[in-house]
């Protein structure tokens, strides 16, 4: 695997196609962390299969669009090279455009909102960067949470777009209690699954044993703590009460399945004081999920990654409780290190 990498970096050295694609490819895998171009090819056969398998191939198709968007515009703008080489200026645009085309409905006005949020996801990074470096901690997904929130909320302001798949808005009212279907060991496995392929935004378990396998190539640690993150959330979900459906189809346990990768196996070393502190974190992730669920609710506009994102910087500023994964910070580090 070694040997694969190098040989790859040397033909992406001398070859500015070739480069361009490890780019967009790395980019990809740093949605989940992983500087990987391999692991990036894997990611997006997730995508490519999650989507077909939903009969939405333009979903796939609008990821990759907005990933060569997003890094065309980081060139524009002279973004750093180092960053820009480690993907870090396309996992946010790549976000973007599957979020677009998953909860608009498809049109030519659509395919020009991926373009122009793919484009604004690289600004919004950059200047995310700039506010968070007397803090720092990385920017995440936050410029893909709120790029994709401004031309969501913006689409119940005009007639060419509509949200086909966006939440219904609504005033948020008392609980209405439900029964709660037991969890069988296939649901369990379900769960688990599409917790972890709901990342990019697809209900697919061959979707999720592809995500797995693309971190087991870069990180074994990050494929444990994705798997780990995504059963302590379908468990910790089942237990809270939560809606079967929202439990079994993964859409409590993305956000935490992140910070359970990020915690434990990104920004610090990993050791069992770490280990419990990034369940911890993934334990209050499902919290801060269902939560953000209801808020949001009379906006009609999906949480997306937004809970990750919080309950992430909640746990990474009180950094000085462990040692840190690298005591030297750079830009590429501060900017993500995803």
């Amino acid at each position: 695997m070694i040997k694969i990498l190098a040989k790859w970096e040397s033909l992406s050295a001398s070859s500015g196609i070739v480069r361009f694609l490890d780019i967009n490819l790395r980019s990809i895998g740093q949605v989940m962390f992983q500087d990987n171009p391999l692991t990036g090819l894997l990611f997006l056969a997730a995508i490519a299969w999650g989507s077909y398998a939903a009969g939405v191939p333009r979903v796939a198709i609008a990821g990759v669009l907005a990933v060569v968007v997003a890094n065309v515009t980081a060139q524009w703008l002279n973004a750093d090279q180092a960053s820009l080489h480690a993907g870090l200026y396309g996992y946010n645009g790549v976000l973007v455009g599957l979020a677009l085309t998953t909860f608009l409905s498809p049109n030519a006005l659509m395919w020009v909102y991926v373009v122009l949020g793919a484009s604004v996801s690289v600004i919004a990074m950059l200047g995310t960067v700039n506010a968070l470096k007397p803090w720092g901690v990385s920017s995440l997904t936050f410029p893909f949470v709120l790029t994709t929130w401004l031309l969501l909320l913006a689409t119940y302001g005009f007639s060419g777009l509509t949200g086909a798949a966006l939440p219904a808005g609504d005033v948020v009212t008392a609980f209405q209690r439900y029964e709660v279907n037991p969890l069988e060991l296939i649901d369990l496995v379900q769960g688990v699954l599409q917790s972890i392929s709901q990342v990019f935004l697809k209900a697919s378990g061959v979707a999720g044993l592809l995500l797995l396998a693309g971190l087991a190539v870069n990180s074994w640690a990050a494929a444990a703590f994705a798997l780990a993150g995504a059963i302590l959330a379908v468990l910790a979900a089942h237990l809270f009460g939560a809606e079967s459906e929202l439990v079994t189809g993964g859409l409590l346990g993305f956000s935490p399945v992140l910070t359970a990768i990020a915690l434990g196996a990104v920004f610090y070393r990993p050791s069992w004081r770490v280990a419990i502190y990034a369940m911890l974190g993934t334990l209050v992730t499902v919290i801060a999920q269902a939560a953000l669920n209801v808020a949001l609710t009379p906006l009609a506009i999906p949480a997306l990654t937004a809970p990750f994102v919080l309950i992430t910087w909640i746990f990474l500023l009180p950094r000085q409780c462990f040692e840190p994964a690298s005591t030297a910070t750079d830009d590429a580090a501060t900017a993500r290190t995803t």
